[in-house]
């Protein structure tokens, strides 16, 4: 296509701002925005200095990230047809290396950087594309992108990294100097073509505190196109938004209208309205004018005629200080809203993304960002106080239904700076999901769809290792009725974080809610078949699968099975003991003594610590005391108790337990031991006296190992610190308050 070389040297100079330069690792290194005059002081009321550029350092190169846990099988893309022959001598290797370990950032840069140096097309664009699909926050690495498919004659990559970051003005900017570069301008549809792209990306990033570079490129382009009305309406646009540099605009805005007259920079409407008024101005004070002259005037001089319908130069400037007047008012607004938003931005140190991790100081001025926004999103959307006694007139409803009108524009125009300044925040704060969660939340009550968005952006970009965010998602689409989708999001968990309990303990959760039984049962007998070579994580899975046959599916003989089967791969499990001496507890006394009493002897029979065998000797006494027909069964546990006391607990054990020493000491009041002859004859019989029963299973500490003790089973070292409760967080508004 041809090229535009008719671009005015000023257009071509505003253009070329949106071209940095790069550091090595692809990130940008910007030009400032403006000259250093050109910079606004910061708006009075005891305001901060003004900030550094955004993103004026080069980003320094990552640290190594955690491995994945379960790398990608190593493949090289194949090639297409327009692509060059075998890549690099080293590219396999480093491919390999990036892709075994793809969380390591550190592989990618060095990859991305050999295929640059090395000048291999083909190289460099399979590298950057599976880069830029882990990391699509990247945009020095899309920009870099752009430029080598331009090359090849292709403008998409630049499109995917919009899509990617809608919100970054350079990728902007520099997607419209792609366009500038290719279209013909002498074409009817091109200029149509880039004003379309300008109100894309006003849309999509004008809001943004640091949106400058775009407004000005805009306003320029449509110079250099004679459009001096569409520059004037641009410029009018900008006037009402909070920038860094927003007083600039100002200053443009006047020096377009003085240098232009009124009729073509105003919109017709405007022009004609303040036309209209100042003529009628004018008109008042030329008859109080002639009035005077009048009276001055020789008899017989007649008044100079002056054409009607004629604009004159006086006029023409009464038109502009009109325009300025209404202006300056939306000046001084937009003043207001940068002041109150300059220390949250001066706070901010760095805007864009990077794997390395933020300090607590940045995380806090994000949320104290998003706090203040909201604030004041939820001030507008409050009901004005108003007198309800008073009788509204027609004119009053007139005017109430026009700021009603005007306040719901407002509320809109906030939301959208919310939503702007959480994409804004997800850039920096990509990898932490508690902002991903805050976002959500706040979309939630307005669009389920929208918040499910966010969701997929977090889990199957982003956060692909955090399995916090996967679980809650799965609890959002339950919790809104698709369980097909809350099944594919444990599913694909799953798959990416093997091993992990709580994500296979969840998924028979969501199937056994759902009314499916069956499925539930089947997912925790896989479960158990598959962890046979782990034991501790087998007896884990037998006793989720023995409990749930017991309670749910009442069938204590299969739950029986399940625990006795899972003691033959681990006899020296104390939980399986204690859930298997449990179940026969809980079983009818006339049918559960024998079998009470086989577990019991099962588990002293176990290799097992001294502590837990007495645990379960006591268990067993006390059974016989609570359900046996005969004293002599009673006192037959008994003399087996005792027999292991003396042998595992001592006399100390046995003393406890009813079994004294011949002579008992007791203590006078100086401390004296004094020896109690034990030739005493007893008042009565000796009676056994069995040791107090260890308290329901769930309550002790020990029972609660059987039961609870697996908590570490819910997390991997490999995949970092997981919080079970955390999930299941009623405040995290996934559950209504109770």
């Amino acid at each position: 296509m041809a090229y535009v070389d008719d671009v005015d040297e000023t257009f071509t100079i505003m253009a070329a701002e949106g071209c940095e330069e790069m550091s090595g690792n692809g990130e940008l290194e910007e030009s400032s925005v403006m000259e250093a005059a050109e910079v606004p002081a910061p708006p009075p009321i005891e305001m901060a200095e003004m900030a550094e550029e955004n993103g004026s350092a080069a980003i320094a190169t990552a640290t190594e990230a955690p491995v994945d846990p379960d790398p990608a099988p190593y493949s090289v893309p194949p090639a297409t047809d327009d692509e060059e022959g075998e890549p690099p001598a080293d590219f396999e290797r480093l491919w390999k290396a990036a892709h075994d370990n793809p969380q390591d950032f550190t592989s990618w840069t060095d990859l991305l950087q050999y295929c640059e140096q090395e000048g291999h097309i083909t190289a460099s664009r399979r590298a950057l594309a599976a880069f830029l699909t882990r990391y699509p926050l990247c945009y020095g690495y899309w920009k870099k992108f752009a430029d080598l498919e331009r090359r090849a004659g292709y403008n998409s990559k630049a499109e995917e990294g919009l899509q990617a970051i809608p919100l970054s003005v350079d990728l902007w900017i520099h997607y419209i100097n792609l366009l500038l570069g290719t279209l013909d301008m002498n074409l009817p549809d091109s200029p149509t073509r880039i004003r379309s792209v300008f109100e894309e990306a006003v849309a999509a990033a004008g809001l943004d505190f640091h949106s400058d570079r775009l407004w000005d490129l805009y306003v320029e382009w449509e110079k250099e196109q004679g459009n001096m009305k569409n520059a004037a309406a641009v410029l009018n646009r900008v006037l009402k938004v909070p920038t860094q540099v927003y007083n600039t605009h100002y200053d443009k805005f006047k020096t377009h209208l003085s240098s232009h007259e009124p009729k073509e920079v105003l919109s017709s409407e405007e022009y004609e309205e303040l036309r209209m008024l100042c003529r009628q101005s004018q008109k008042a004070e030329r008859a109080e004018q002639a009035q005077e002259e009048e009276e001055e005037r020789p008899p017989g001089e007649e008044e100079p005629a002056t054409p009607e319908g004629t604009d004159t130069e006086e006029l023409m400037q009464k038109i502009r200080e009109q325009v300025l007047v209404h202006r300056d008012k939306v000046y001084q607004d937009n003043e207001g809203e940068v002041r109150k938003r300059w220390h949250f931005e001066d706070a901010i140190k760095r805007p864009y993304f990077h794997v390395k991790p933020l300090d607590r100081v940045q995380l806090r001025a994000w949320h104290s960002y998003l706090d203040w926004e909201i604030a004041q999103l939820n001030k507008d959307t409050k009901d004005p106080n108003q007198d309800p006694s008073q009788e509204a007139t027609e004119e009053s409803e007139v005017t109430a239904q026009s700021q009603e009108g005007s306040g719901e524009a407002d509320v809109a125009v906030d939301d959208h700076r919310v939503r702007i300044l959480f994409e804004r925040c997800l850039i920096a704060c990509a990898l932490y999901e508690e902002f991903w969660i805050r976002y959500i939340h706040y979309l939630e009550p307005h669009s389920v769809d929208e918040a499910r968005a966010v969701f997929k952006r977090a889990c199957e970009i982003h956060l692909m290792y955090k399995p916090n965010i996967h679980m809650q998602w799965a609890t959002f689409e339950e919790r809104h009725g698709d369980l097909t989708e809350a099944r594919r999001v444990l599913e694909a968990l799953e798959k990416t974080l093997p091993g992990l309990a709580v994500v296979r303990l969840r998924r028979a959760a969501l199937e056994r809610r759902a009314g499916q039984l069956d499925q539930s049962e089947a997912l925790l007998q896989e479960a158990v078949i598959e962890s046979k070579e782990k034991p501790t994580l087998h007896a884990f899975y037998s006793i989720k699968l023995a409990r749930l046959l017991l309670k749910l599916g009442r069938n204590p003989s299969r739950a029986r099975r399940v625990l006795q089967e899972a003691l033959e791969i681990s006899p020296d499990n104390d939980k399986l003991h204690l859930n298997l001496l449990e179940l026969e507890v809980s079983g009818e006394p006339w049918a559960s003594a024998e079998a009470v009493q086989e577990c019991v002897t099962r588990a002293l029979a176990a290799p097992l610590a001294p502590h837990t065998k007495i645990l379960f000797s006591q268990r067993g006494l006390q059974y016989a005391e609570d359900y046996s027909n005969s004293i002599q069964s009673v006192l037959s546990v008994y003399e087996e108790h005792q027999k292991l006391l003396n042998e595992l607990g001592g006399t100390k054990r046995g003393a406890e337990n009813g079994d004294e020493d011949p002579e008992k000491l007791s203590k006078s009041d100086d401390g004296s031991a004094v020896a109690v002859s034990a030739q005493v004859p007893p008042t009565m019989a000796h009676v056994p006296i069995t040791t107090p029963p260890p308290p329901v299973m769930g309550t002790d500490m020990s029972a609660q190992a059987g039961y609870g003790g697996y908590s570490s089973w819910y997390q991997q070292p490999q995949y970092g610190g997981y919080n079970y409760q955390n999930t299941w967080n009623y405040n995290q508004g996934y559950y209504p308050p109770s």
